[in-house]
């Protein structure tokens, strides 16, 4: 049960009716690899896990209200806004973290797995800033679910005086997202392989943030840059996986050439 003030979940609605009004006052442009992805989009086809910084929230969350995504929100007090501001924008929230409370939290994510991709800040709640924790490769390849690490850009924001250096958009302010490739991190490894896409995830992260931002401040058009559209939807949506069988052997008979003295041979064939 949520332990947030009534002040808290009042500001939450408050937000939720706001936030999305006040970004489509902004310059925003997204850039896809792979439009599929997205929630918020007529061709989302995967459930996917989202990683981003945590100074965007404000940004990328409310472009995702009342689609199918999990939000996985910190238990800490300080984060309790953020819970009340993604429950009240038709989102499915989880508390906890991949380590702090971890069973549990992982438990209600492989459940909402099922019906909905999953959002994470992989440097929250306390920081350090932009530093990759391993928690969404842990789950990617617990869950058999893609990475999808997400590069936001924002020219001249205001910054807060917090940890992350908390990023607000100013009016005009241009707003640029860019949706990174899938990553598919193989079930059953080691902590070393972890490791690795851990590495790998945390540099894609940062060479995309730093494209999103460079985008932002130049002004300048990307190719297949789009306006952004989203699609109001159900916050559960299940995708049926076909099942493949595969062919089953067969006896069949093979032409045996006269000069060997033989009349025919039997051979299992695909």
């Amino acid at each position: 049960m949520s332990d947030a003030t009534f002040s808290q979940r009042i500001t939450g609605h408050i937000n939720a009716v706001l936030m999305p009004r006040a970004l489509d006052l902004i310059n925003f442009r997204i850039r896809y690899y792979d439009p599929t992805v997205d929630p918020a989009r007529s061709e989302y086809n995967e459930h996917v896990i989202f990683s981003f910084w945590h100074e965007y929230i404000v940004v990328i969350l409310p472009r995702w209200g009342h689609t199918p995504l999990t939000v996985l929100c910190s238990q800490h007090r300080d984060g309790e806004l953020v819970n009340q501001t993604a429950e009240s924008l038709g989102l499915n929230i989880v508390r906890g973290s991949t380590s702090r409370g971890g069973a549990s939290a992982i438990r209600a994510m492989k459940f909402n797995s099922k019906f909905s991709s999953i959002a994470m800040t992989p440097d929250g709640p306390r920081g350090p800033r932009r530093e990759m924790a391993m928690g969404p490769v842990y789950l990617a390849s617990l869950l058999g679910m893609p990475l999808v690490p997400v590069g936001i850009g924002i020219s001249n924001p205001y910054r807060l005086s917090t940890w992350d250096k908390f990023a607000i958009p100013r009016p005009l302010s241009r707003v640029r997202v860019i949706f990174g490739p899938k990553i598919r991190v193989p079930k059953k490894v080691g902590k070393e392989t972890l490791a690795q896409f851990r590495a790998g995830a945390q540099g894609l992260m940062t060479d995309l943030t730093d494209e999103a931002q460079y985008w932002a401040d130049s002004n300048q058009k990307m190719v297949g840059e789009q306006s952004f559209t989203r699609e109001r939807r159900s916050n559960r949506v299940v995708f049926e996986r076909p099942v493949v069988t595969p062919p089953k052997l067969k006896i069949v008979k093979m032409p045996v050439p006269a000069a060997f003295g033989i009349h025919g041979s039997s051979k299992r064939v695909g």
